[in-house]
């Protein structure tokens, strides 16, 4: 992928995109392997690519500049802003919505956030495209100040945009180096963002988590899709389990899912989509999944789960976590990482389980991150 932004110099953001992409998967493939050398039973499948280009969901937009001429992209060490609007990790559409979102700041006089002078309002734009080519715009703003004009004139902006279906204020008033803040005030009638993954539409609202790649992330529902239906379980535990997106992938091959998710945002995402597809042995809490997990302690045959799919943040599942896992009786753990190091620390906490299969997922084109997916069996 060719961009002129790093080019110039101007953002690094993509670290390897110097790298020819067939060796950026194979770096990765050889690093993942290693770090789980300890697992030789692994069977490891091909492992699956990205689109090079206009493969993320998601923009993170810094705000910068002046009410009449705003940059949206990145600040450089002095605090000066770089328009990334073009990004080639965005789509057309994306580029479109990110030039509109501009237009709007200067319509609705905005003040964006100075960094260095600690005054003005606009700090961050966060866009995600659906894959219907459908967006949610949410403007993270220092205070209310600018609720009343964005309200004024978004009803135009509306009309000349349909596409974008969902417009939210976020209120983060600290100087730090915080994305967003706890207040989200939702200024469209419709409340969530349709990410429609093949026959899932999963509903994602303001607050909520999603994977940035949906191409992958599609891939990835499918890997586990396929390992719990051949592993025919009664009851699954969805931990980290977010909107959903694995509960309701594997939701139709078992008679019983529940997902644990801390955030009640992503949890009544989860709801959503459940309700609309008919899913009613989905069952979802607003709960920290370790305590849940600890705190429960249910046995299969007492109606726990027989497989358990962890999804963590890049920290992982922990000690705690990894060795209630370990003395339970849960027969099979379906695990997707973000950060391999933790994975081999948590699967260091379960010797009672044999890492059978994994897949490398290129989630992070162009960075050295990347997912993993692995699925584990009792040891006999």
């Amino acid at each position: 992928m060719q961009c002129h932004h790093f080019d110039a110099d101007r953002c690094r953001s993509c670290t390897l995109l110097a790298v020819p992409y067939e060796q950026q998967l194979a770096d990765k493939s050889a690093d993942v392997q290693a770090l789980l050398a300890d697992h030789p039973s692994i069977e490891w499948l091909p492992p699956t690519p990205s689109p090079e280009g206009a493969f993320r969901n998601k923009a993170k937009m810094a705000v910068s500049g002046t009410a009449h001429d705003p940059i949206l992209g990145i600040l450089d060490t002095s605090f000066h802003g770089v328009d990334l609007r073009d990004c080639p990790l965005y789509t057309p559409g994306m580029h479109a919505i990110l030039d509109a979102v501009r237009d709007f700041i200067i319509t609705a006089r905005i003040e964006p956030y100075s960094v260095r002078e600690r005054r003005g309002e606009l700090k961050y734009v966060l866009v995600t495209e659906s894959p219907d080519g459908q967006y949610m715009v949410r403007l993270v703003s220092r205070s209310q100040e600018p609720v009343s004009r964005i309200v004024k004139h978004l009803p135009a902006w509306l009309a000349a945009h349909p596409q974008v279906q969902v417009v939210s204020v976020n209120v983060q008033p600290e100087h730090k180096a915080i994305l967003e803040g706890d207040k989200e005030i939702v200024l469209t009638e419709q409340r969530t963002l349709t990410m429609r993954l093949g026959d899932i539409p999963l509903h994602l609202r303001p607050q909520s988590f999603f994977q940035t790649n949906t191409h992958v992330a599609a891939d990835l529902y499918a890997q586990a899709r396929q390992w719990v239906a051949d592993a025919r379980p009664n009851h699954v535990w969805d931990l980290f389990c977010g909107v959903g997106g694995f509960a309701l992938h594997v939701a139709p091959s078992v008679q019983r899912v529940t997902g644990v998710e801390i955030s009640a945002e992503a949890i009544e995402s989860a709801r959503t989509t459940a309700t609309e597809l008919g899913i009613a042995h989905a069952v979802f809490d607003a709960l920290d999944a370790t305590s849940f997990s600890v705190g429960n302690s249910p046995r299969v045959a007492d109606g726990g789960p027989d497989l358990v799919i962890v999804n963590p943040p890049r920290r992982g599942i922990g000690a705690e976590l990894a060795q209630w896992l370990d003395a339970s009786d849960v027969d099979t753990v379906v695990y997707s990482s973000c950060n391999a190091r933790s994975l081999a620390r948590d699967l260091a906490d379960m010797p009672g389980f044999v890492a059978r299969k994994a897949r490398l997922l290129d989630m992070f084109p162009h960075t050295t991150h990347y997912e993993v997916i692995v699925l584990l069996t009792r040891a006999a």
